[in-house]
């Protein structure tokens, strides 16, 4: 999961709601179209997601993040229901114009308890509606995001990180185009291999060669948006020396072909 935020703009959300779900056995979203932006926080049970006729299904863990003008729909399992934070906003830069903000269709990053504590004070915040409650509000979803950034783009880690993991995280940032296996992160960190493994997943939500691949793949995907790489040569860049390998990573991270994210030249 990849967040990106051009770095000249200043993010002022325009929320439209804020709800935790704690869904029931006949629990289900029609089909619909998204309006604005769209995030969705698993944090119990599984979901079946179809967005715009493409099944995905999502567990504990795991972030949803939709674009505006996609079709929706979705139910739970009876056996494992889904309890989620859902926030639908639209992100606007100081002349309120709609800013940009992409991230990855799916993502997984854990069960993260900071997270879950500033959703939980959006909801609280959003369902009570005191004085001034949209300021904070606002201020809040802007500490999801960041949170959101830290946890998906990589390279910036809260100071209550475990340091030898932030130090495997920093190396695979600088490196990812190079071959990278557990073996070598793990003596960068200073650990076994075994406890590295544990000790990585405890921490980002992501086994370490899951890590490794969307790193690769958010460093694929901005090549191809500036238009200056065919997905041959991202690919290579990235790390990547089987296009079909890359291909199925690709699709599977960011829920699109690499050719989608390639600039289309203006007649």
């Amino acid at each position: 999961m990849n967040i990106e935020l051009q770095e000249e703009e200043i993010i002022i959300p325009d929320i439209n709601y804020v709800v935790f779900r704690q869904c029931n056995p006949s629990w289900r979203l029609s089909p619909h179209m998204v309006s604005n932006f769209d995030i969705t926080y698993l944090i119990h049970g599984r979901a079946r997601y179809t967005i715009d006729n493409i099944k995905h299904e999502l567990s504990a863990g795991d972030i949803l993040s939709l674009p505006e003008s996609v079709k929706k729909e979705a139910v739970t399992y009876s056996s494992n229901l889904m309890h989620c934070f859902s926030v639908n906003f639209q992100p606007k830069n100081m002349d309120m114009q709609t800013a940009k903000l992409s991230l990855p269709m799916v993502s997984h990053i854990g069960i993260r308890n900071d997270l879950i504590r500033l959703f939980d004070d959006l909801v609280y915040t959003w369902r009570e509606r005191q004085p001034g409650y949209m300021l904070k509000c606002r201020g809040l979803l802007l500490l999801v995001l960041h949170s959101l950034l830290e946890a998906t783009v990589f390279g910036t880690f809260s100071s209550d990180r475990d340091s030898r993991i932030k130090t495997a995280v920093m190396y695979i940032a600088r490196n990812y185009a190079k071959p990278l296996s557990v073996k070598k992160l793990a003596a960068k960190a200073g650990l076994n291999t075994a406890y590295f493994g544990v000790l990585f997943k405890q921490v980002t939500g992501l086994k370490v060669n899951q890590y490794i691949a969307n790193v690769r793949i958010h460093n694929a995907k901005t090549m191809l948006e500036s238009g200056a790489y065919r997905v041959s040569e991202a690919a290579e860049h990235c790390g990547y020396n089987d296009a079909f390998h890359f291909y199925k990573q690709f699709k599977h991270i960011t829920g699109l072909p690499p050719s989608r994210y390639i600039p289309k030249i203006s007649e």
